[in-house]
């Protein structure tokens, strides 16, 4: 049997998980059949790798997760393929240069302890991200001054608050300062009134991640698909041969050409898988 894809590419929060924060059973069957016709899987997020383990042990199969918006590349069985850190130094001229958004900032390292996230004070972060706190907050230790936890390299920096408060960040981060040294990837849910600004290494992406991957499977990008909702999905969608966007995501990201599915309510994942593998492109 000749399939048109070998690598299926699919996001997590907005596009493979619904308001219940897990996998619709619809979802699950798409999946695991396009695994069982030999057809590659690797959910590409920004969550760190432990806090998306509970939802990819949710396929019951061993694939890939590449996670932190592409930094960190490791298999559901806890083996490394690649690791794409933000160097100590540039992250402490980041520090510098965000010093007065440093009740907003997240580092995050590579490894599963207290101290695998700092942040300067939780209880600044806001209510916006008072679950995902409380889900990680074994993971989680106060410094301040932040930067001080920089004693090896982070894995990335986030920078998260309400839409209004990160507009100026956002300007900060992309006025030049740090243009060859940082990559800076958006997330934004108006609807949670949340904007997430995640930086990692120039150059590192969910695109450039899910490229090395397939490239390492030796797939060509016309065999791979893709399936995103926001801003930090659209390196990968521009990478993919098959890309498609979720209903709901924002106007503007569906108004790059790609074709769009349902949406995460109503199972967009296994309605673009389905037709991806019986030759249907929307």
């Amino acid at each position: 049997m000749t399939l048109p894809v070998r690598l299926i590419a699919v996001d997590i929060d907005g596009t493979l998980i619904d308001s219940t924060l897990d996998i619709p059973p619809a979802n699950l069957k798409a999946l695991r059949r396009a695994h069982e016709l030999g057809v590659h899987i690797v959910l590409v997020t920004g969550r760190r790798h432990r806090f998306a383990m509970p939802i990819a042990e949710q396929l019951g199969f061993e694939f890939c997760l590449i996670s932190s918006n592409g930094a960190i590349t490791r298999s559901t069985s806890v083996k490394l393929h690649y690791a794409d850190m933000l160097p100590r130094a540039t992250a402490h001229r980041l520090c510098e240069h965000m010093a007065e958004f440093a009740a907003n900032t997240v580092l995050t390292f590579d490894k599963e302890e207290r101290g695998a996230i700092v942040v300067e004070h939780t209880h600044e972060l806001g209510s916006n991200i008072q679950r995902w706190i409380d889900k990680n907050r074994m993971y989680i230790a106060e410094v301040a001054p932040i930067a001080a936890a920089l004693v090896c390299d982070p894995v990335q920096a986030m920078f998260c608050g309400t839409v209004e408060k990160m507009k100026p960040a956002e300007l900060r981060l992309k006025d030049g300062t740090l243009d060859h040294e940082i990559s800076v990837l958006k997330t934004q849910y108006d609807h949670r009134d949340l904007c997430i600004l995640d930086v990692l290494r120039h150059g590192c992406s969910k695109g450039s991640a899910l490229a090395r991957w397939a490239s390492h499977l030796g797939v060509s990008r016309e065999q791979v698909m893709a399936i995103g909702d926001n801003y930090n999905d659209v390196e990968m969608l521009e990478f993919a041969g098959f890309p498609f966007v979720m209903a709901n995501a924002s106007e503007d990201l569906k108004q790059n050409g790609w074709p769009v599915t349902l949406d995460n309510e109503a199972c967009g994942v296994a309605a673009a898988v389905e037709d991806v593998l019986a030759g249907v492109r929307r």
